[in-house]
C-alpha cells in the first residue's frame, strides 16, 4: 500500500505540472482528491491493517495528500497569474493618444443672475426669504388684495390643485406670509426669490414655468422716492452706470400708486432700434407702494405703515444682460448655451 500511495504521489505531480489551464488543475483536482478518487479509496481500506500498521499509514496518506494539495495551489496562482498577464497584455493601453475631452458647463445663466441680483439687495440690508411652490389661495390672492372673483386674477391663469389649492402665480404669497409673521410690527426688508407657475403656452418669451425675484420694503415714513432711488440703485448695479430709468403709472391690484420700470436701451443708448422697438426704452419691471388693503390684511396700522414693492423676472433680466433672444434657452440643458457663460466668469 505504501508503494501504491508513491506512486499516486508520483502520477499526481506530474498531471499537475501538465495541466495548462484551470480546468484541467480542477480535474486533477477531482481525480486525486475526490470522494472517489484513489488516495480515498486508500484511507477506506485502511481498517484491514493491524493495528501496528494503521497510524503509520495513516500518516504517510495525509503527507502524500497534503503534498498534492500544495502542488494543486501553488500550480493555481502560476496560471492564474498567467492569465491575468495575457489579459493586460490583450488589454494594453497606448498612452500616448490624446485624451477624449469631457464637455462641462457651467453655472446656469439663471442661477448667476438670481445670485448677482441676492448680493445686491443683501449689501443694501435685505433679507433673502422663501415660501411654499405649492400655496394656498388666500396668500397667493386674497391677502393681496385680490379676492375671489377680482377680475384681475384673470391676468394669471392658474394652475390649481384643490379650489383652495394651487401652484403660486408669483413669489408675492412670501411677502404676504412675512408680514403676518411680523404680527404689524415694523421694518421689513425681503426679497423673495423662487420658481412661480402660469398657465402660458411656451414660446420665445413666455413659459409655463419660470422664476420671479420680488422684494419688500415696510416701514415708517416710506414712500415713492425710496422706491425710486432703489430701483436706481438696482438698474446701474446691474446693467452699468449709464443706464437710466423711468417710472411709467400702471395698476397692480396689491400696490398703490403702481408702476412699470423702464431702463434706457444699452444697444441704441436711447436713441431707438429693433431691440427696444424703436422707444429707446425696455421694459425691466413692475413696482409700486403697497396697497393699504394689504397691509391692513396683514395685521400692519396702514396710517402708520407704509411700504414699497417690487417685481422681475431674472429670465428677462439674463436675455437682456447676455443678449439671449429665447427663454427656452435657458431650460433645454443644452451644453453649448452653458459654455457661453463659463467663457465670460
Amino acid at each position: 500500500m505504501e508503494e501504491k500511495l508513491k506512486q499516486l504521489e508520483s502520477e499526481a505531480l506530474a498531471k499537475i505540472n501538465d495541466s495548462h489551464d484551470l480546468k484541467a488543475l480542477n480535474e486533477v483536482r477531482v481525480a486525486y482528491l475526490g470522494k472517489k478518487g484513489p488516495i480515498t479509496e486508500v484511507l477506506r481500506g485502511m481498517g484491514k491493517l493491524s493495528a501496528e500498521e494503521r497510524p503509520k499509514m495513516g500518516a504517510l496518506v495525509n503527507v502524500v495528500r497534503e503534498k498534492i494539495t500544495t502542488e494543486i495551489e501553488k500550480k493555481q496562482q502560476d496560471l492564474e497569474a498567467a492569465a491575468v498577464r495575457k489579459q493586460l497584455e490583450a488589454e494594453t493601453i497606448d498612452i500616448t493618444l490624446p485624451g477624449r475631452p469631457v464637455k462641462t458647463g457651467s453655472r446656469h445663466p439663471l442661477t448667476k443672475i438670481i445670485e448677482e441680483i441676492e448680493d445686491l439687495f443683501i449689501g443694501m440690508g435685505y433679507k433673502v426669504a422663501e415660501g411654499p411652490e405649492v400655496e394656498k389661495d388666500y396668500y397667493n390672492f386674497e391677502a393681496l388684495n385680490l379676492p375671489k372673483g377680482h377680475p384681475a386674477r384673470d391676468m394669471q391663469d392658474s394652475f390649481y390643485i384643490t379650489e383652495e389649492i394651487l401652484l403660486r402665480t408669483h413669489t408675492s404669497p412670501v411677502q404676504a406670509r412675512t408680514m403676518k409673521k411680523h404680527e404689524g410690527t415694523g421694518p421689513v426688508k425681503i426679497i423673495c426669490p423662487g420658481k412661480v407657475y402660469r398657465r402660458d403656452n411656451d414660446d420665445a418669451t413666455h413659459s409655463h414655468q419660470f422664476t420671479q425675484i420680488e422684494g419688500l420694503v415696510v416701514d415708517e415714513n416710506i414712500t415713492m422716492g425710496d422706491l425710486k432711488g432703489t430701483l436706481e440703485v438696482f438698474a446701474k448695479r446691474m446693467f452699468g452706470d449709464d443706464r437710466e430709468i423711468r417710472l411709467r403709472p400702471s395698476f397692480f391690484p396689491f400696490t398703490e400708486p403702481s408702476v412699470e420700470m423702464d431702463i434706457s436701451c444699452k444697444i441704441c443708448g436711447g436713441d431707438g432700434c429693433r431691440v427696444c422697438k424703436q422707444t429707446g426704452w425696455i421694459e425691466i419691471l413692475g413696482a409700486g407702494m403697497v396697497h393699504p388693503n394689504v397691509l391692513e390684511m396683514a395685521g400692519f396700522d396702514s396710517k402708520k405703515y407704509t411700504g414699497f414693492a417690487f417685481g422681475m423676472g431674472p429670465e428677462r433680466i439674463a436675455m437682456l444682460k447676455y443678449g439671449v433672444d429665447d427663454i427656452r434657452h435657458f431650460y433645454t440643458n443644452d451644453i453649448r448655451f452653458l459654455q457661453q457663460f463659463a467663457v465670460q466668469e
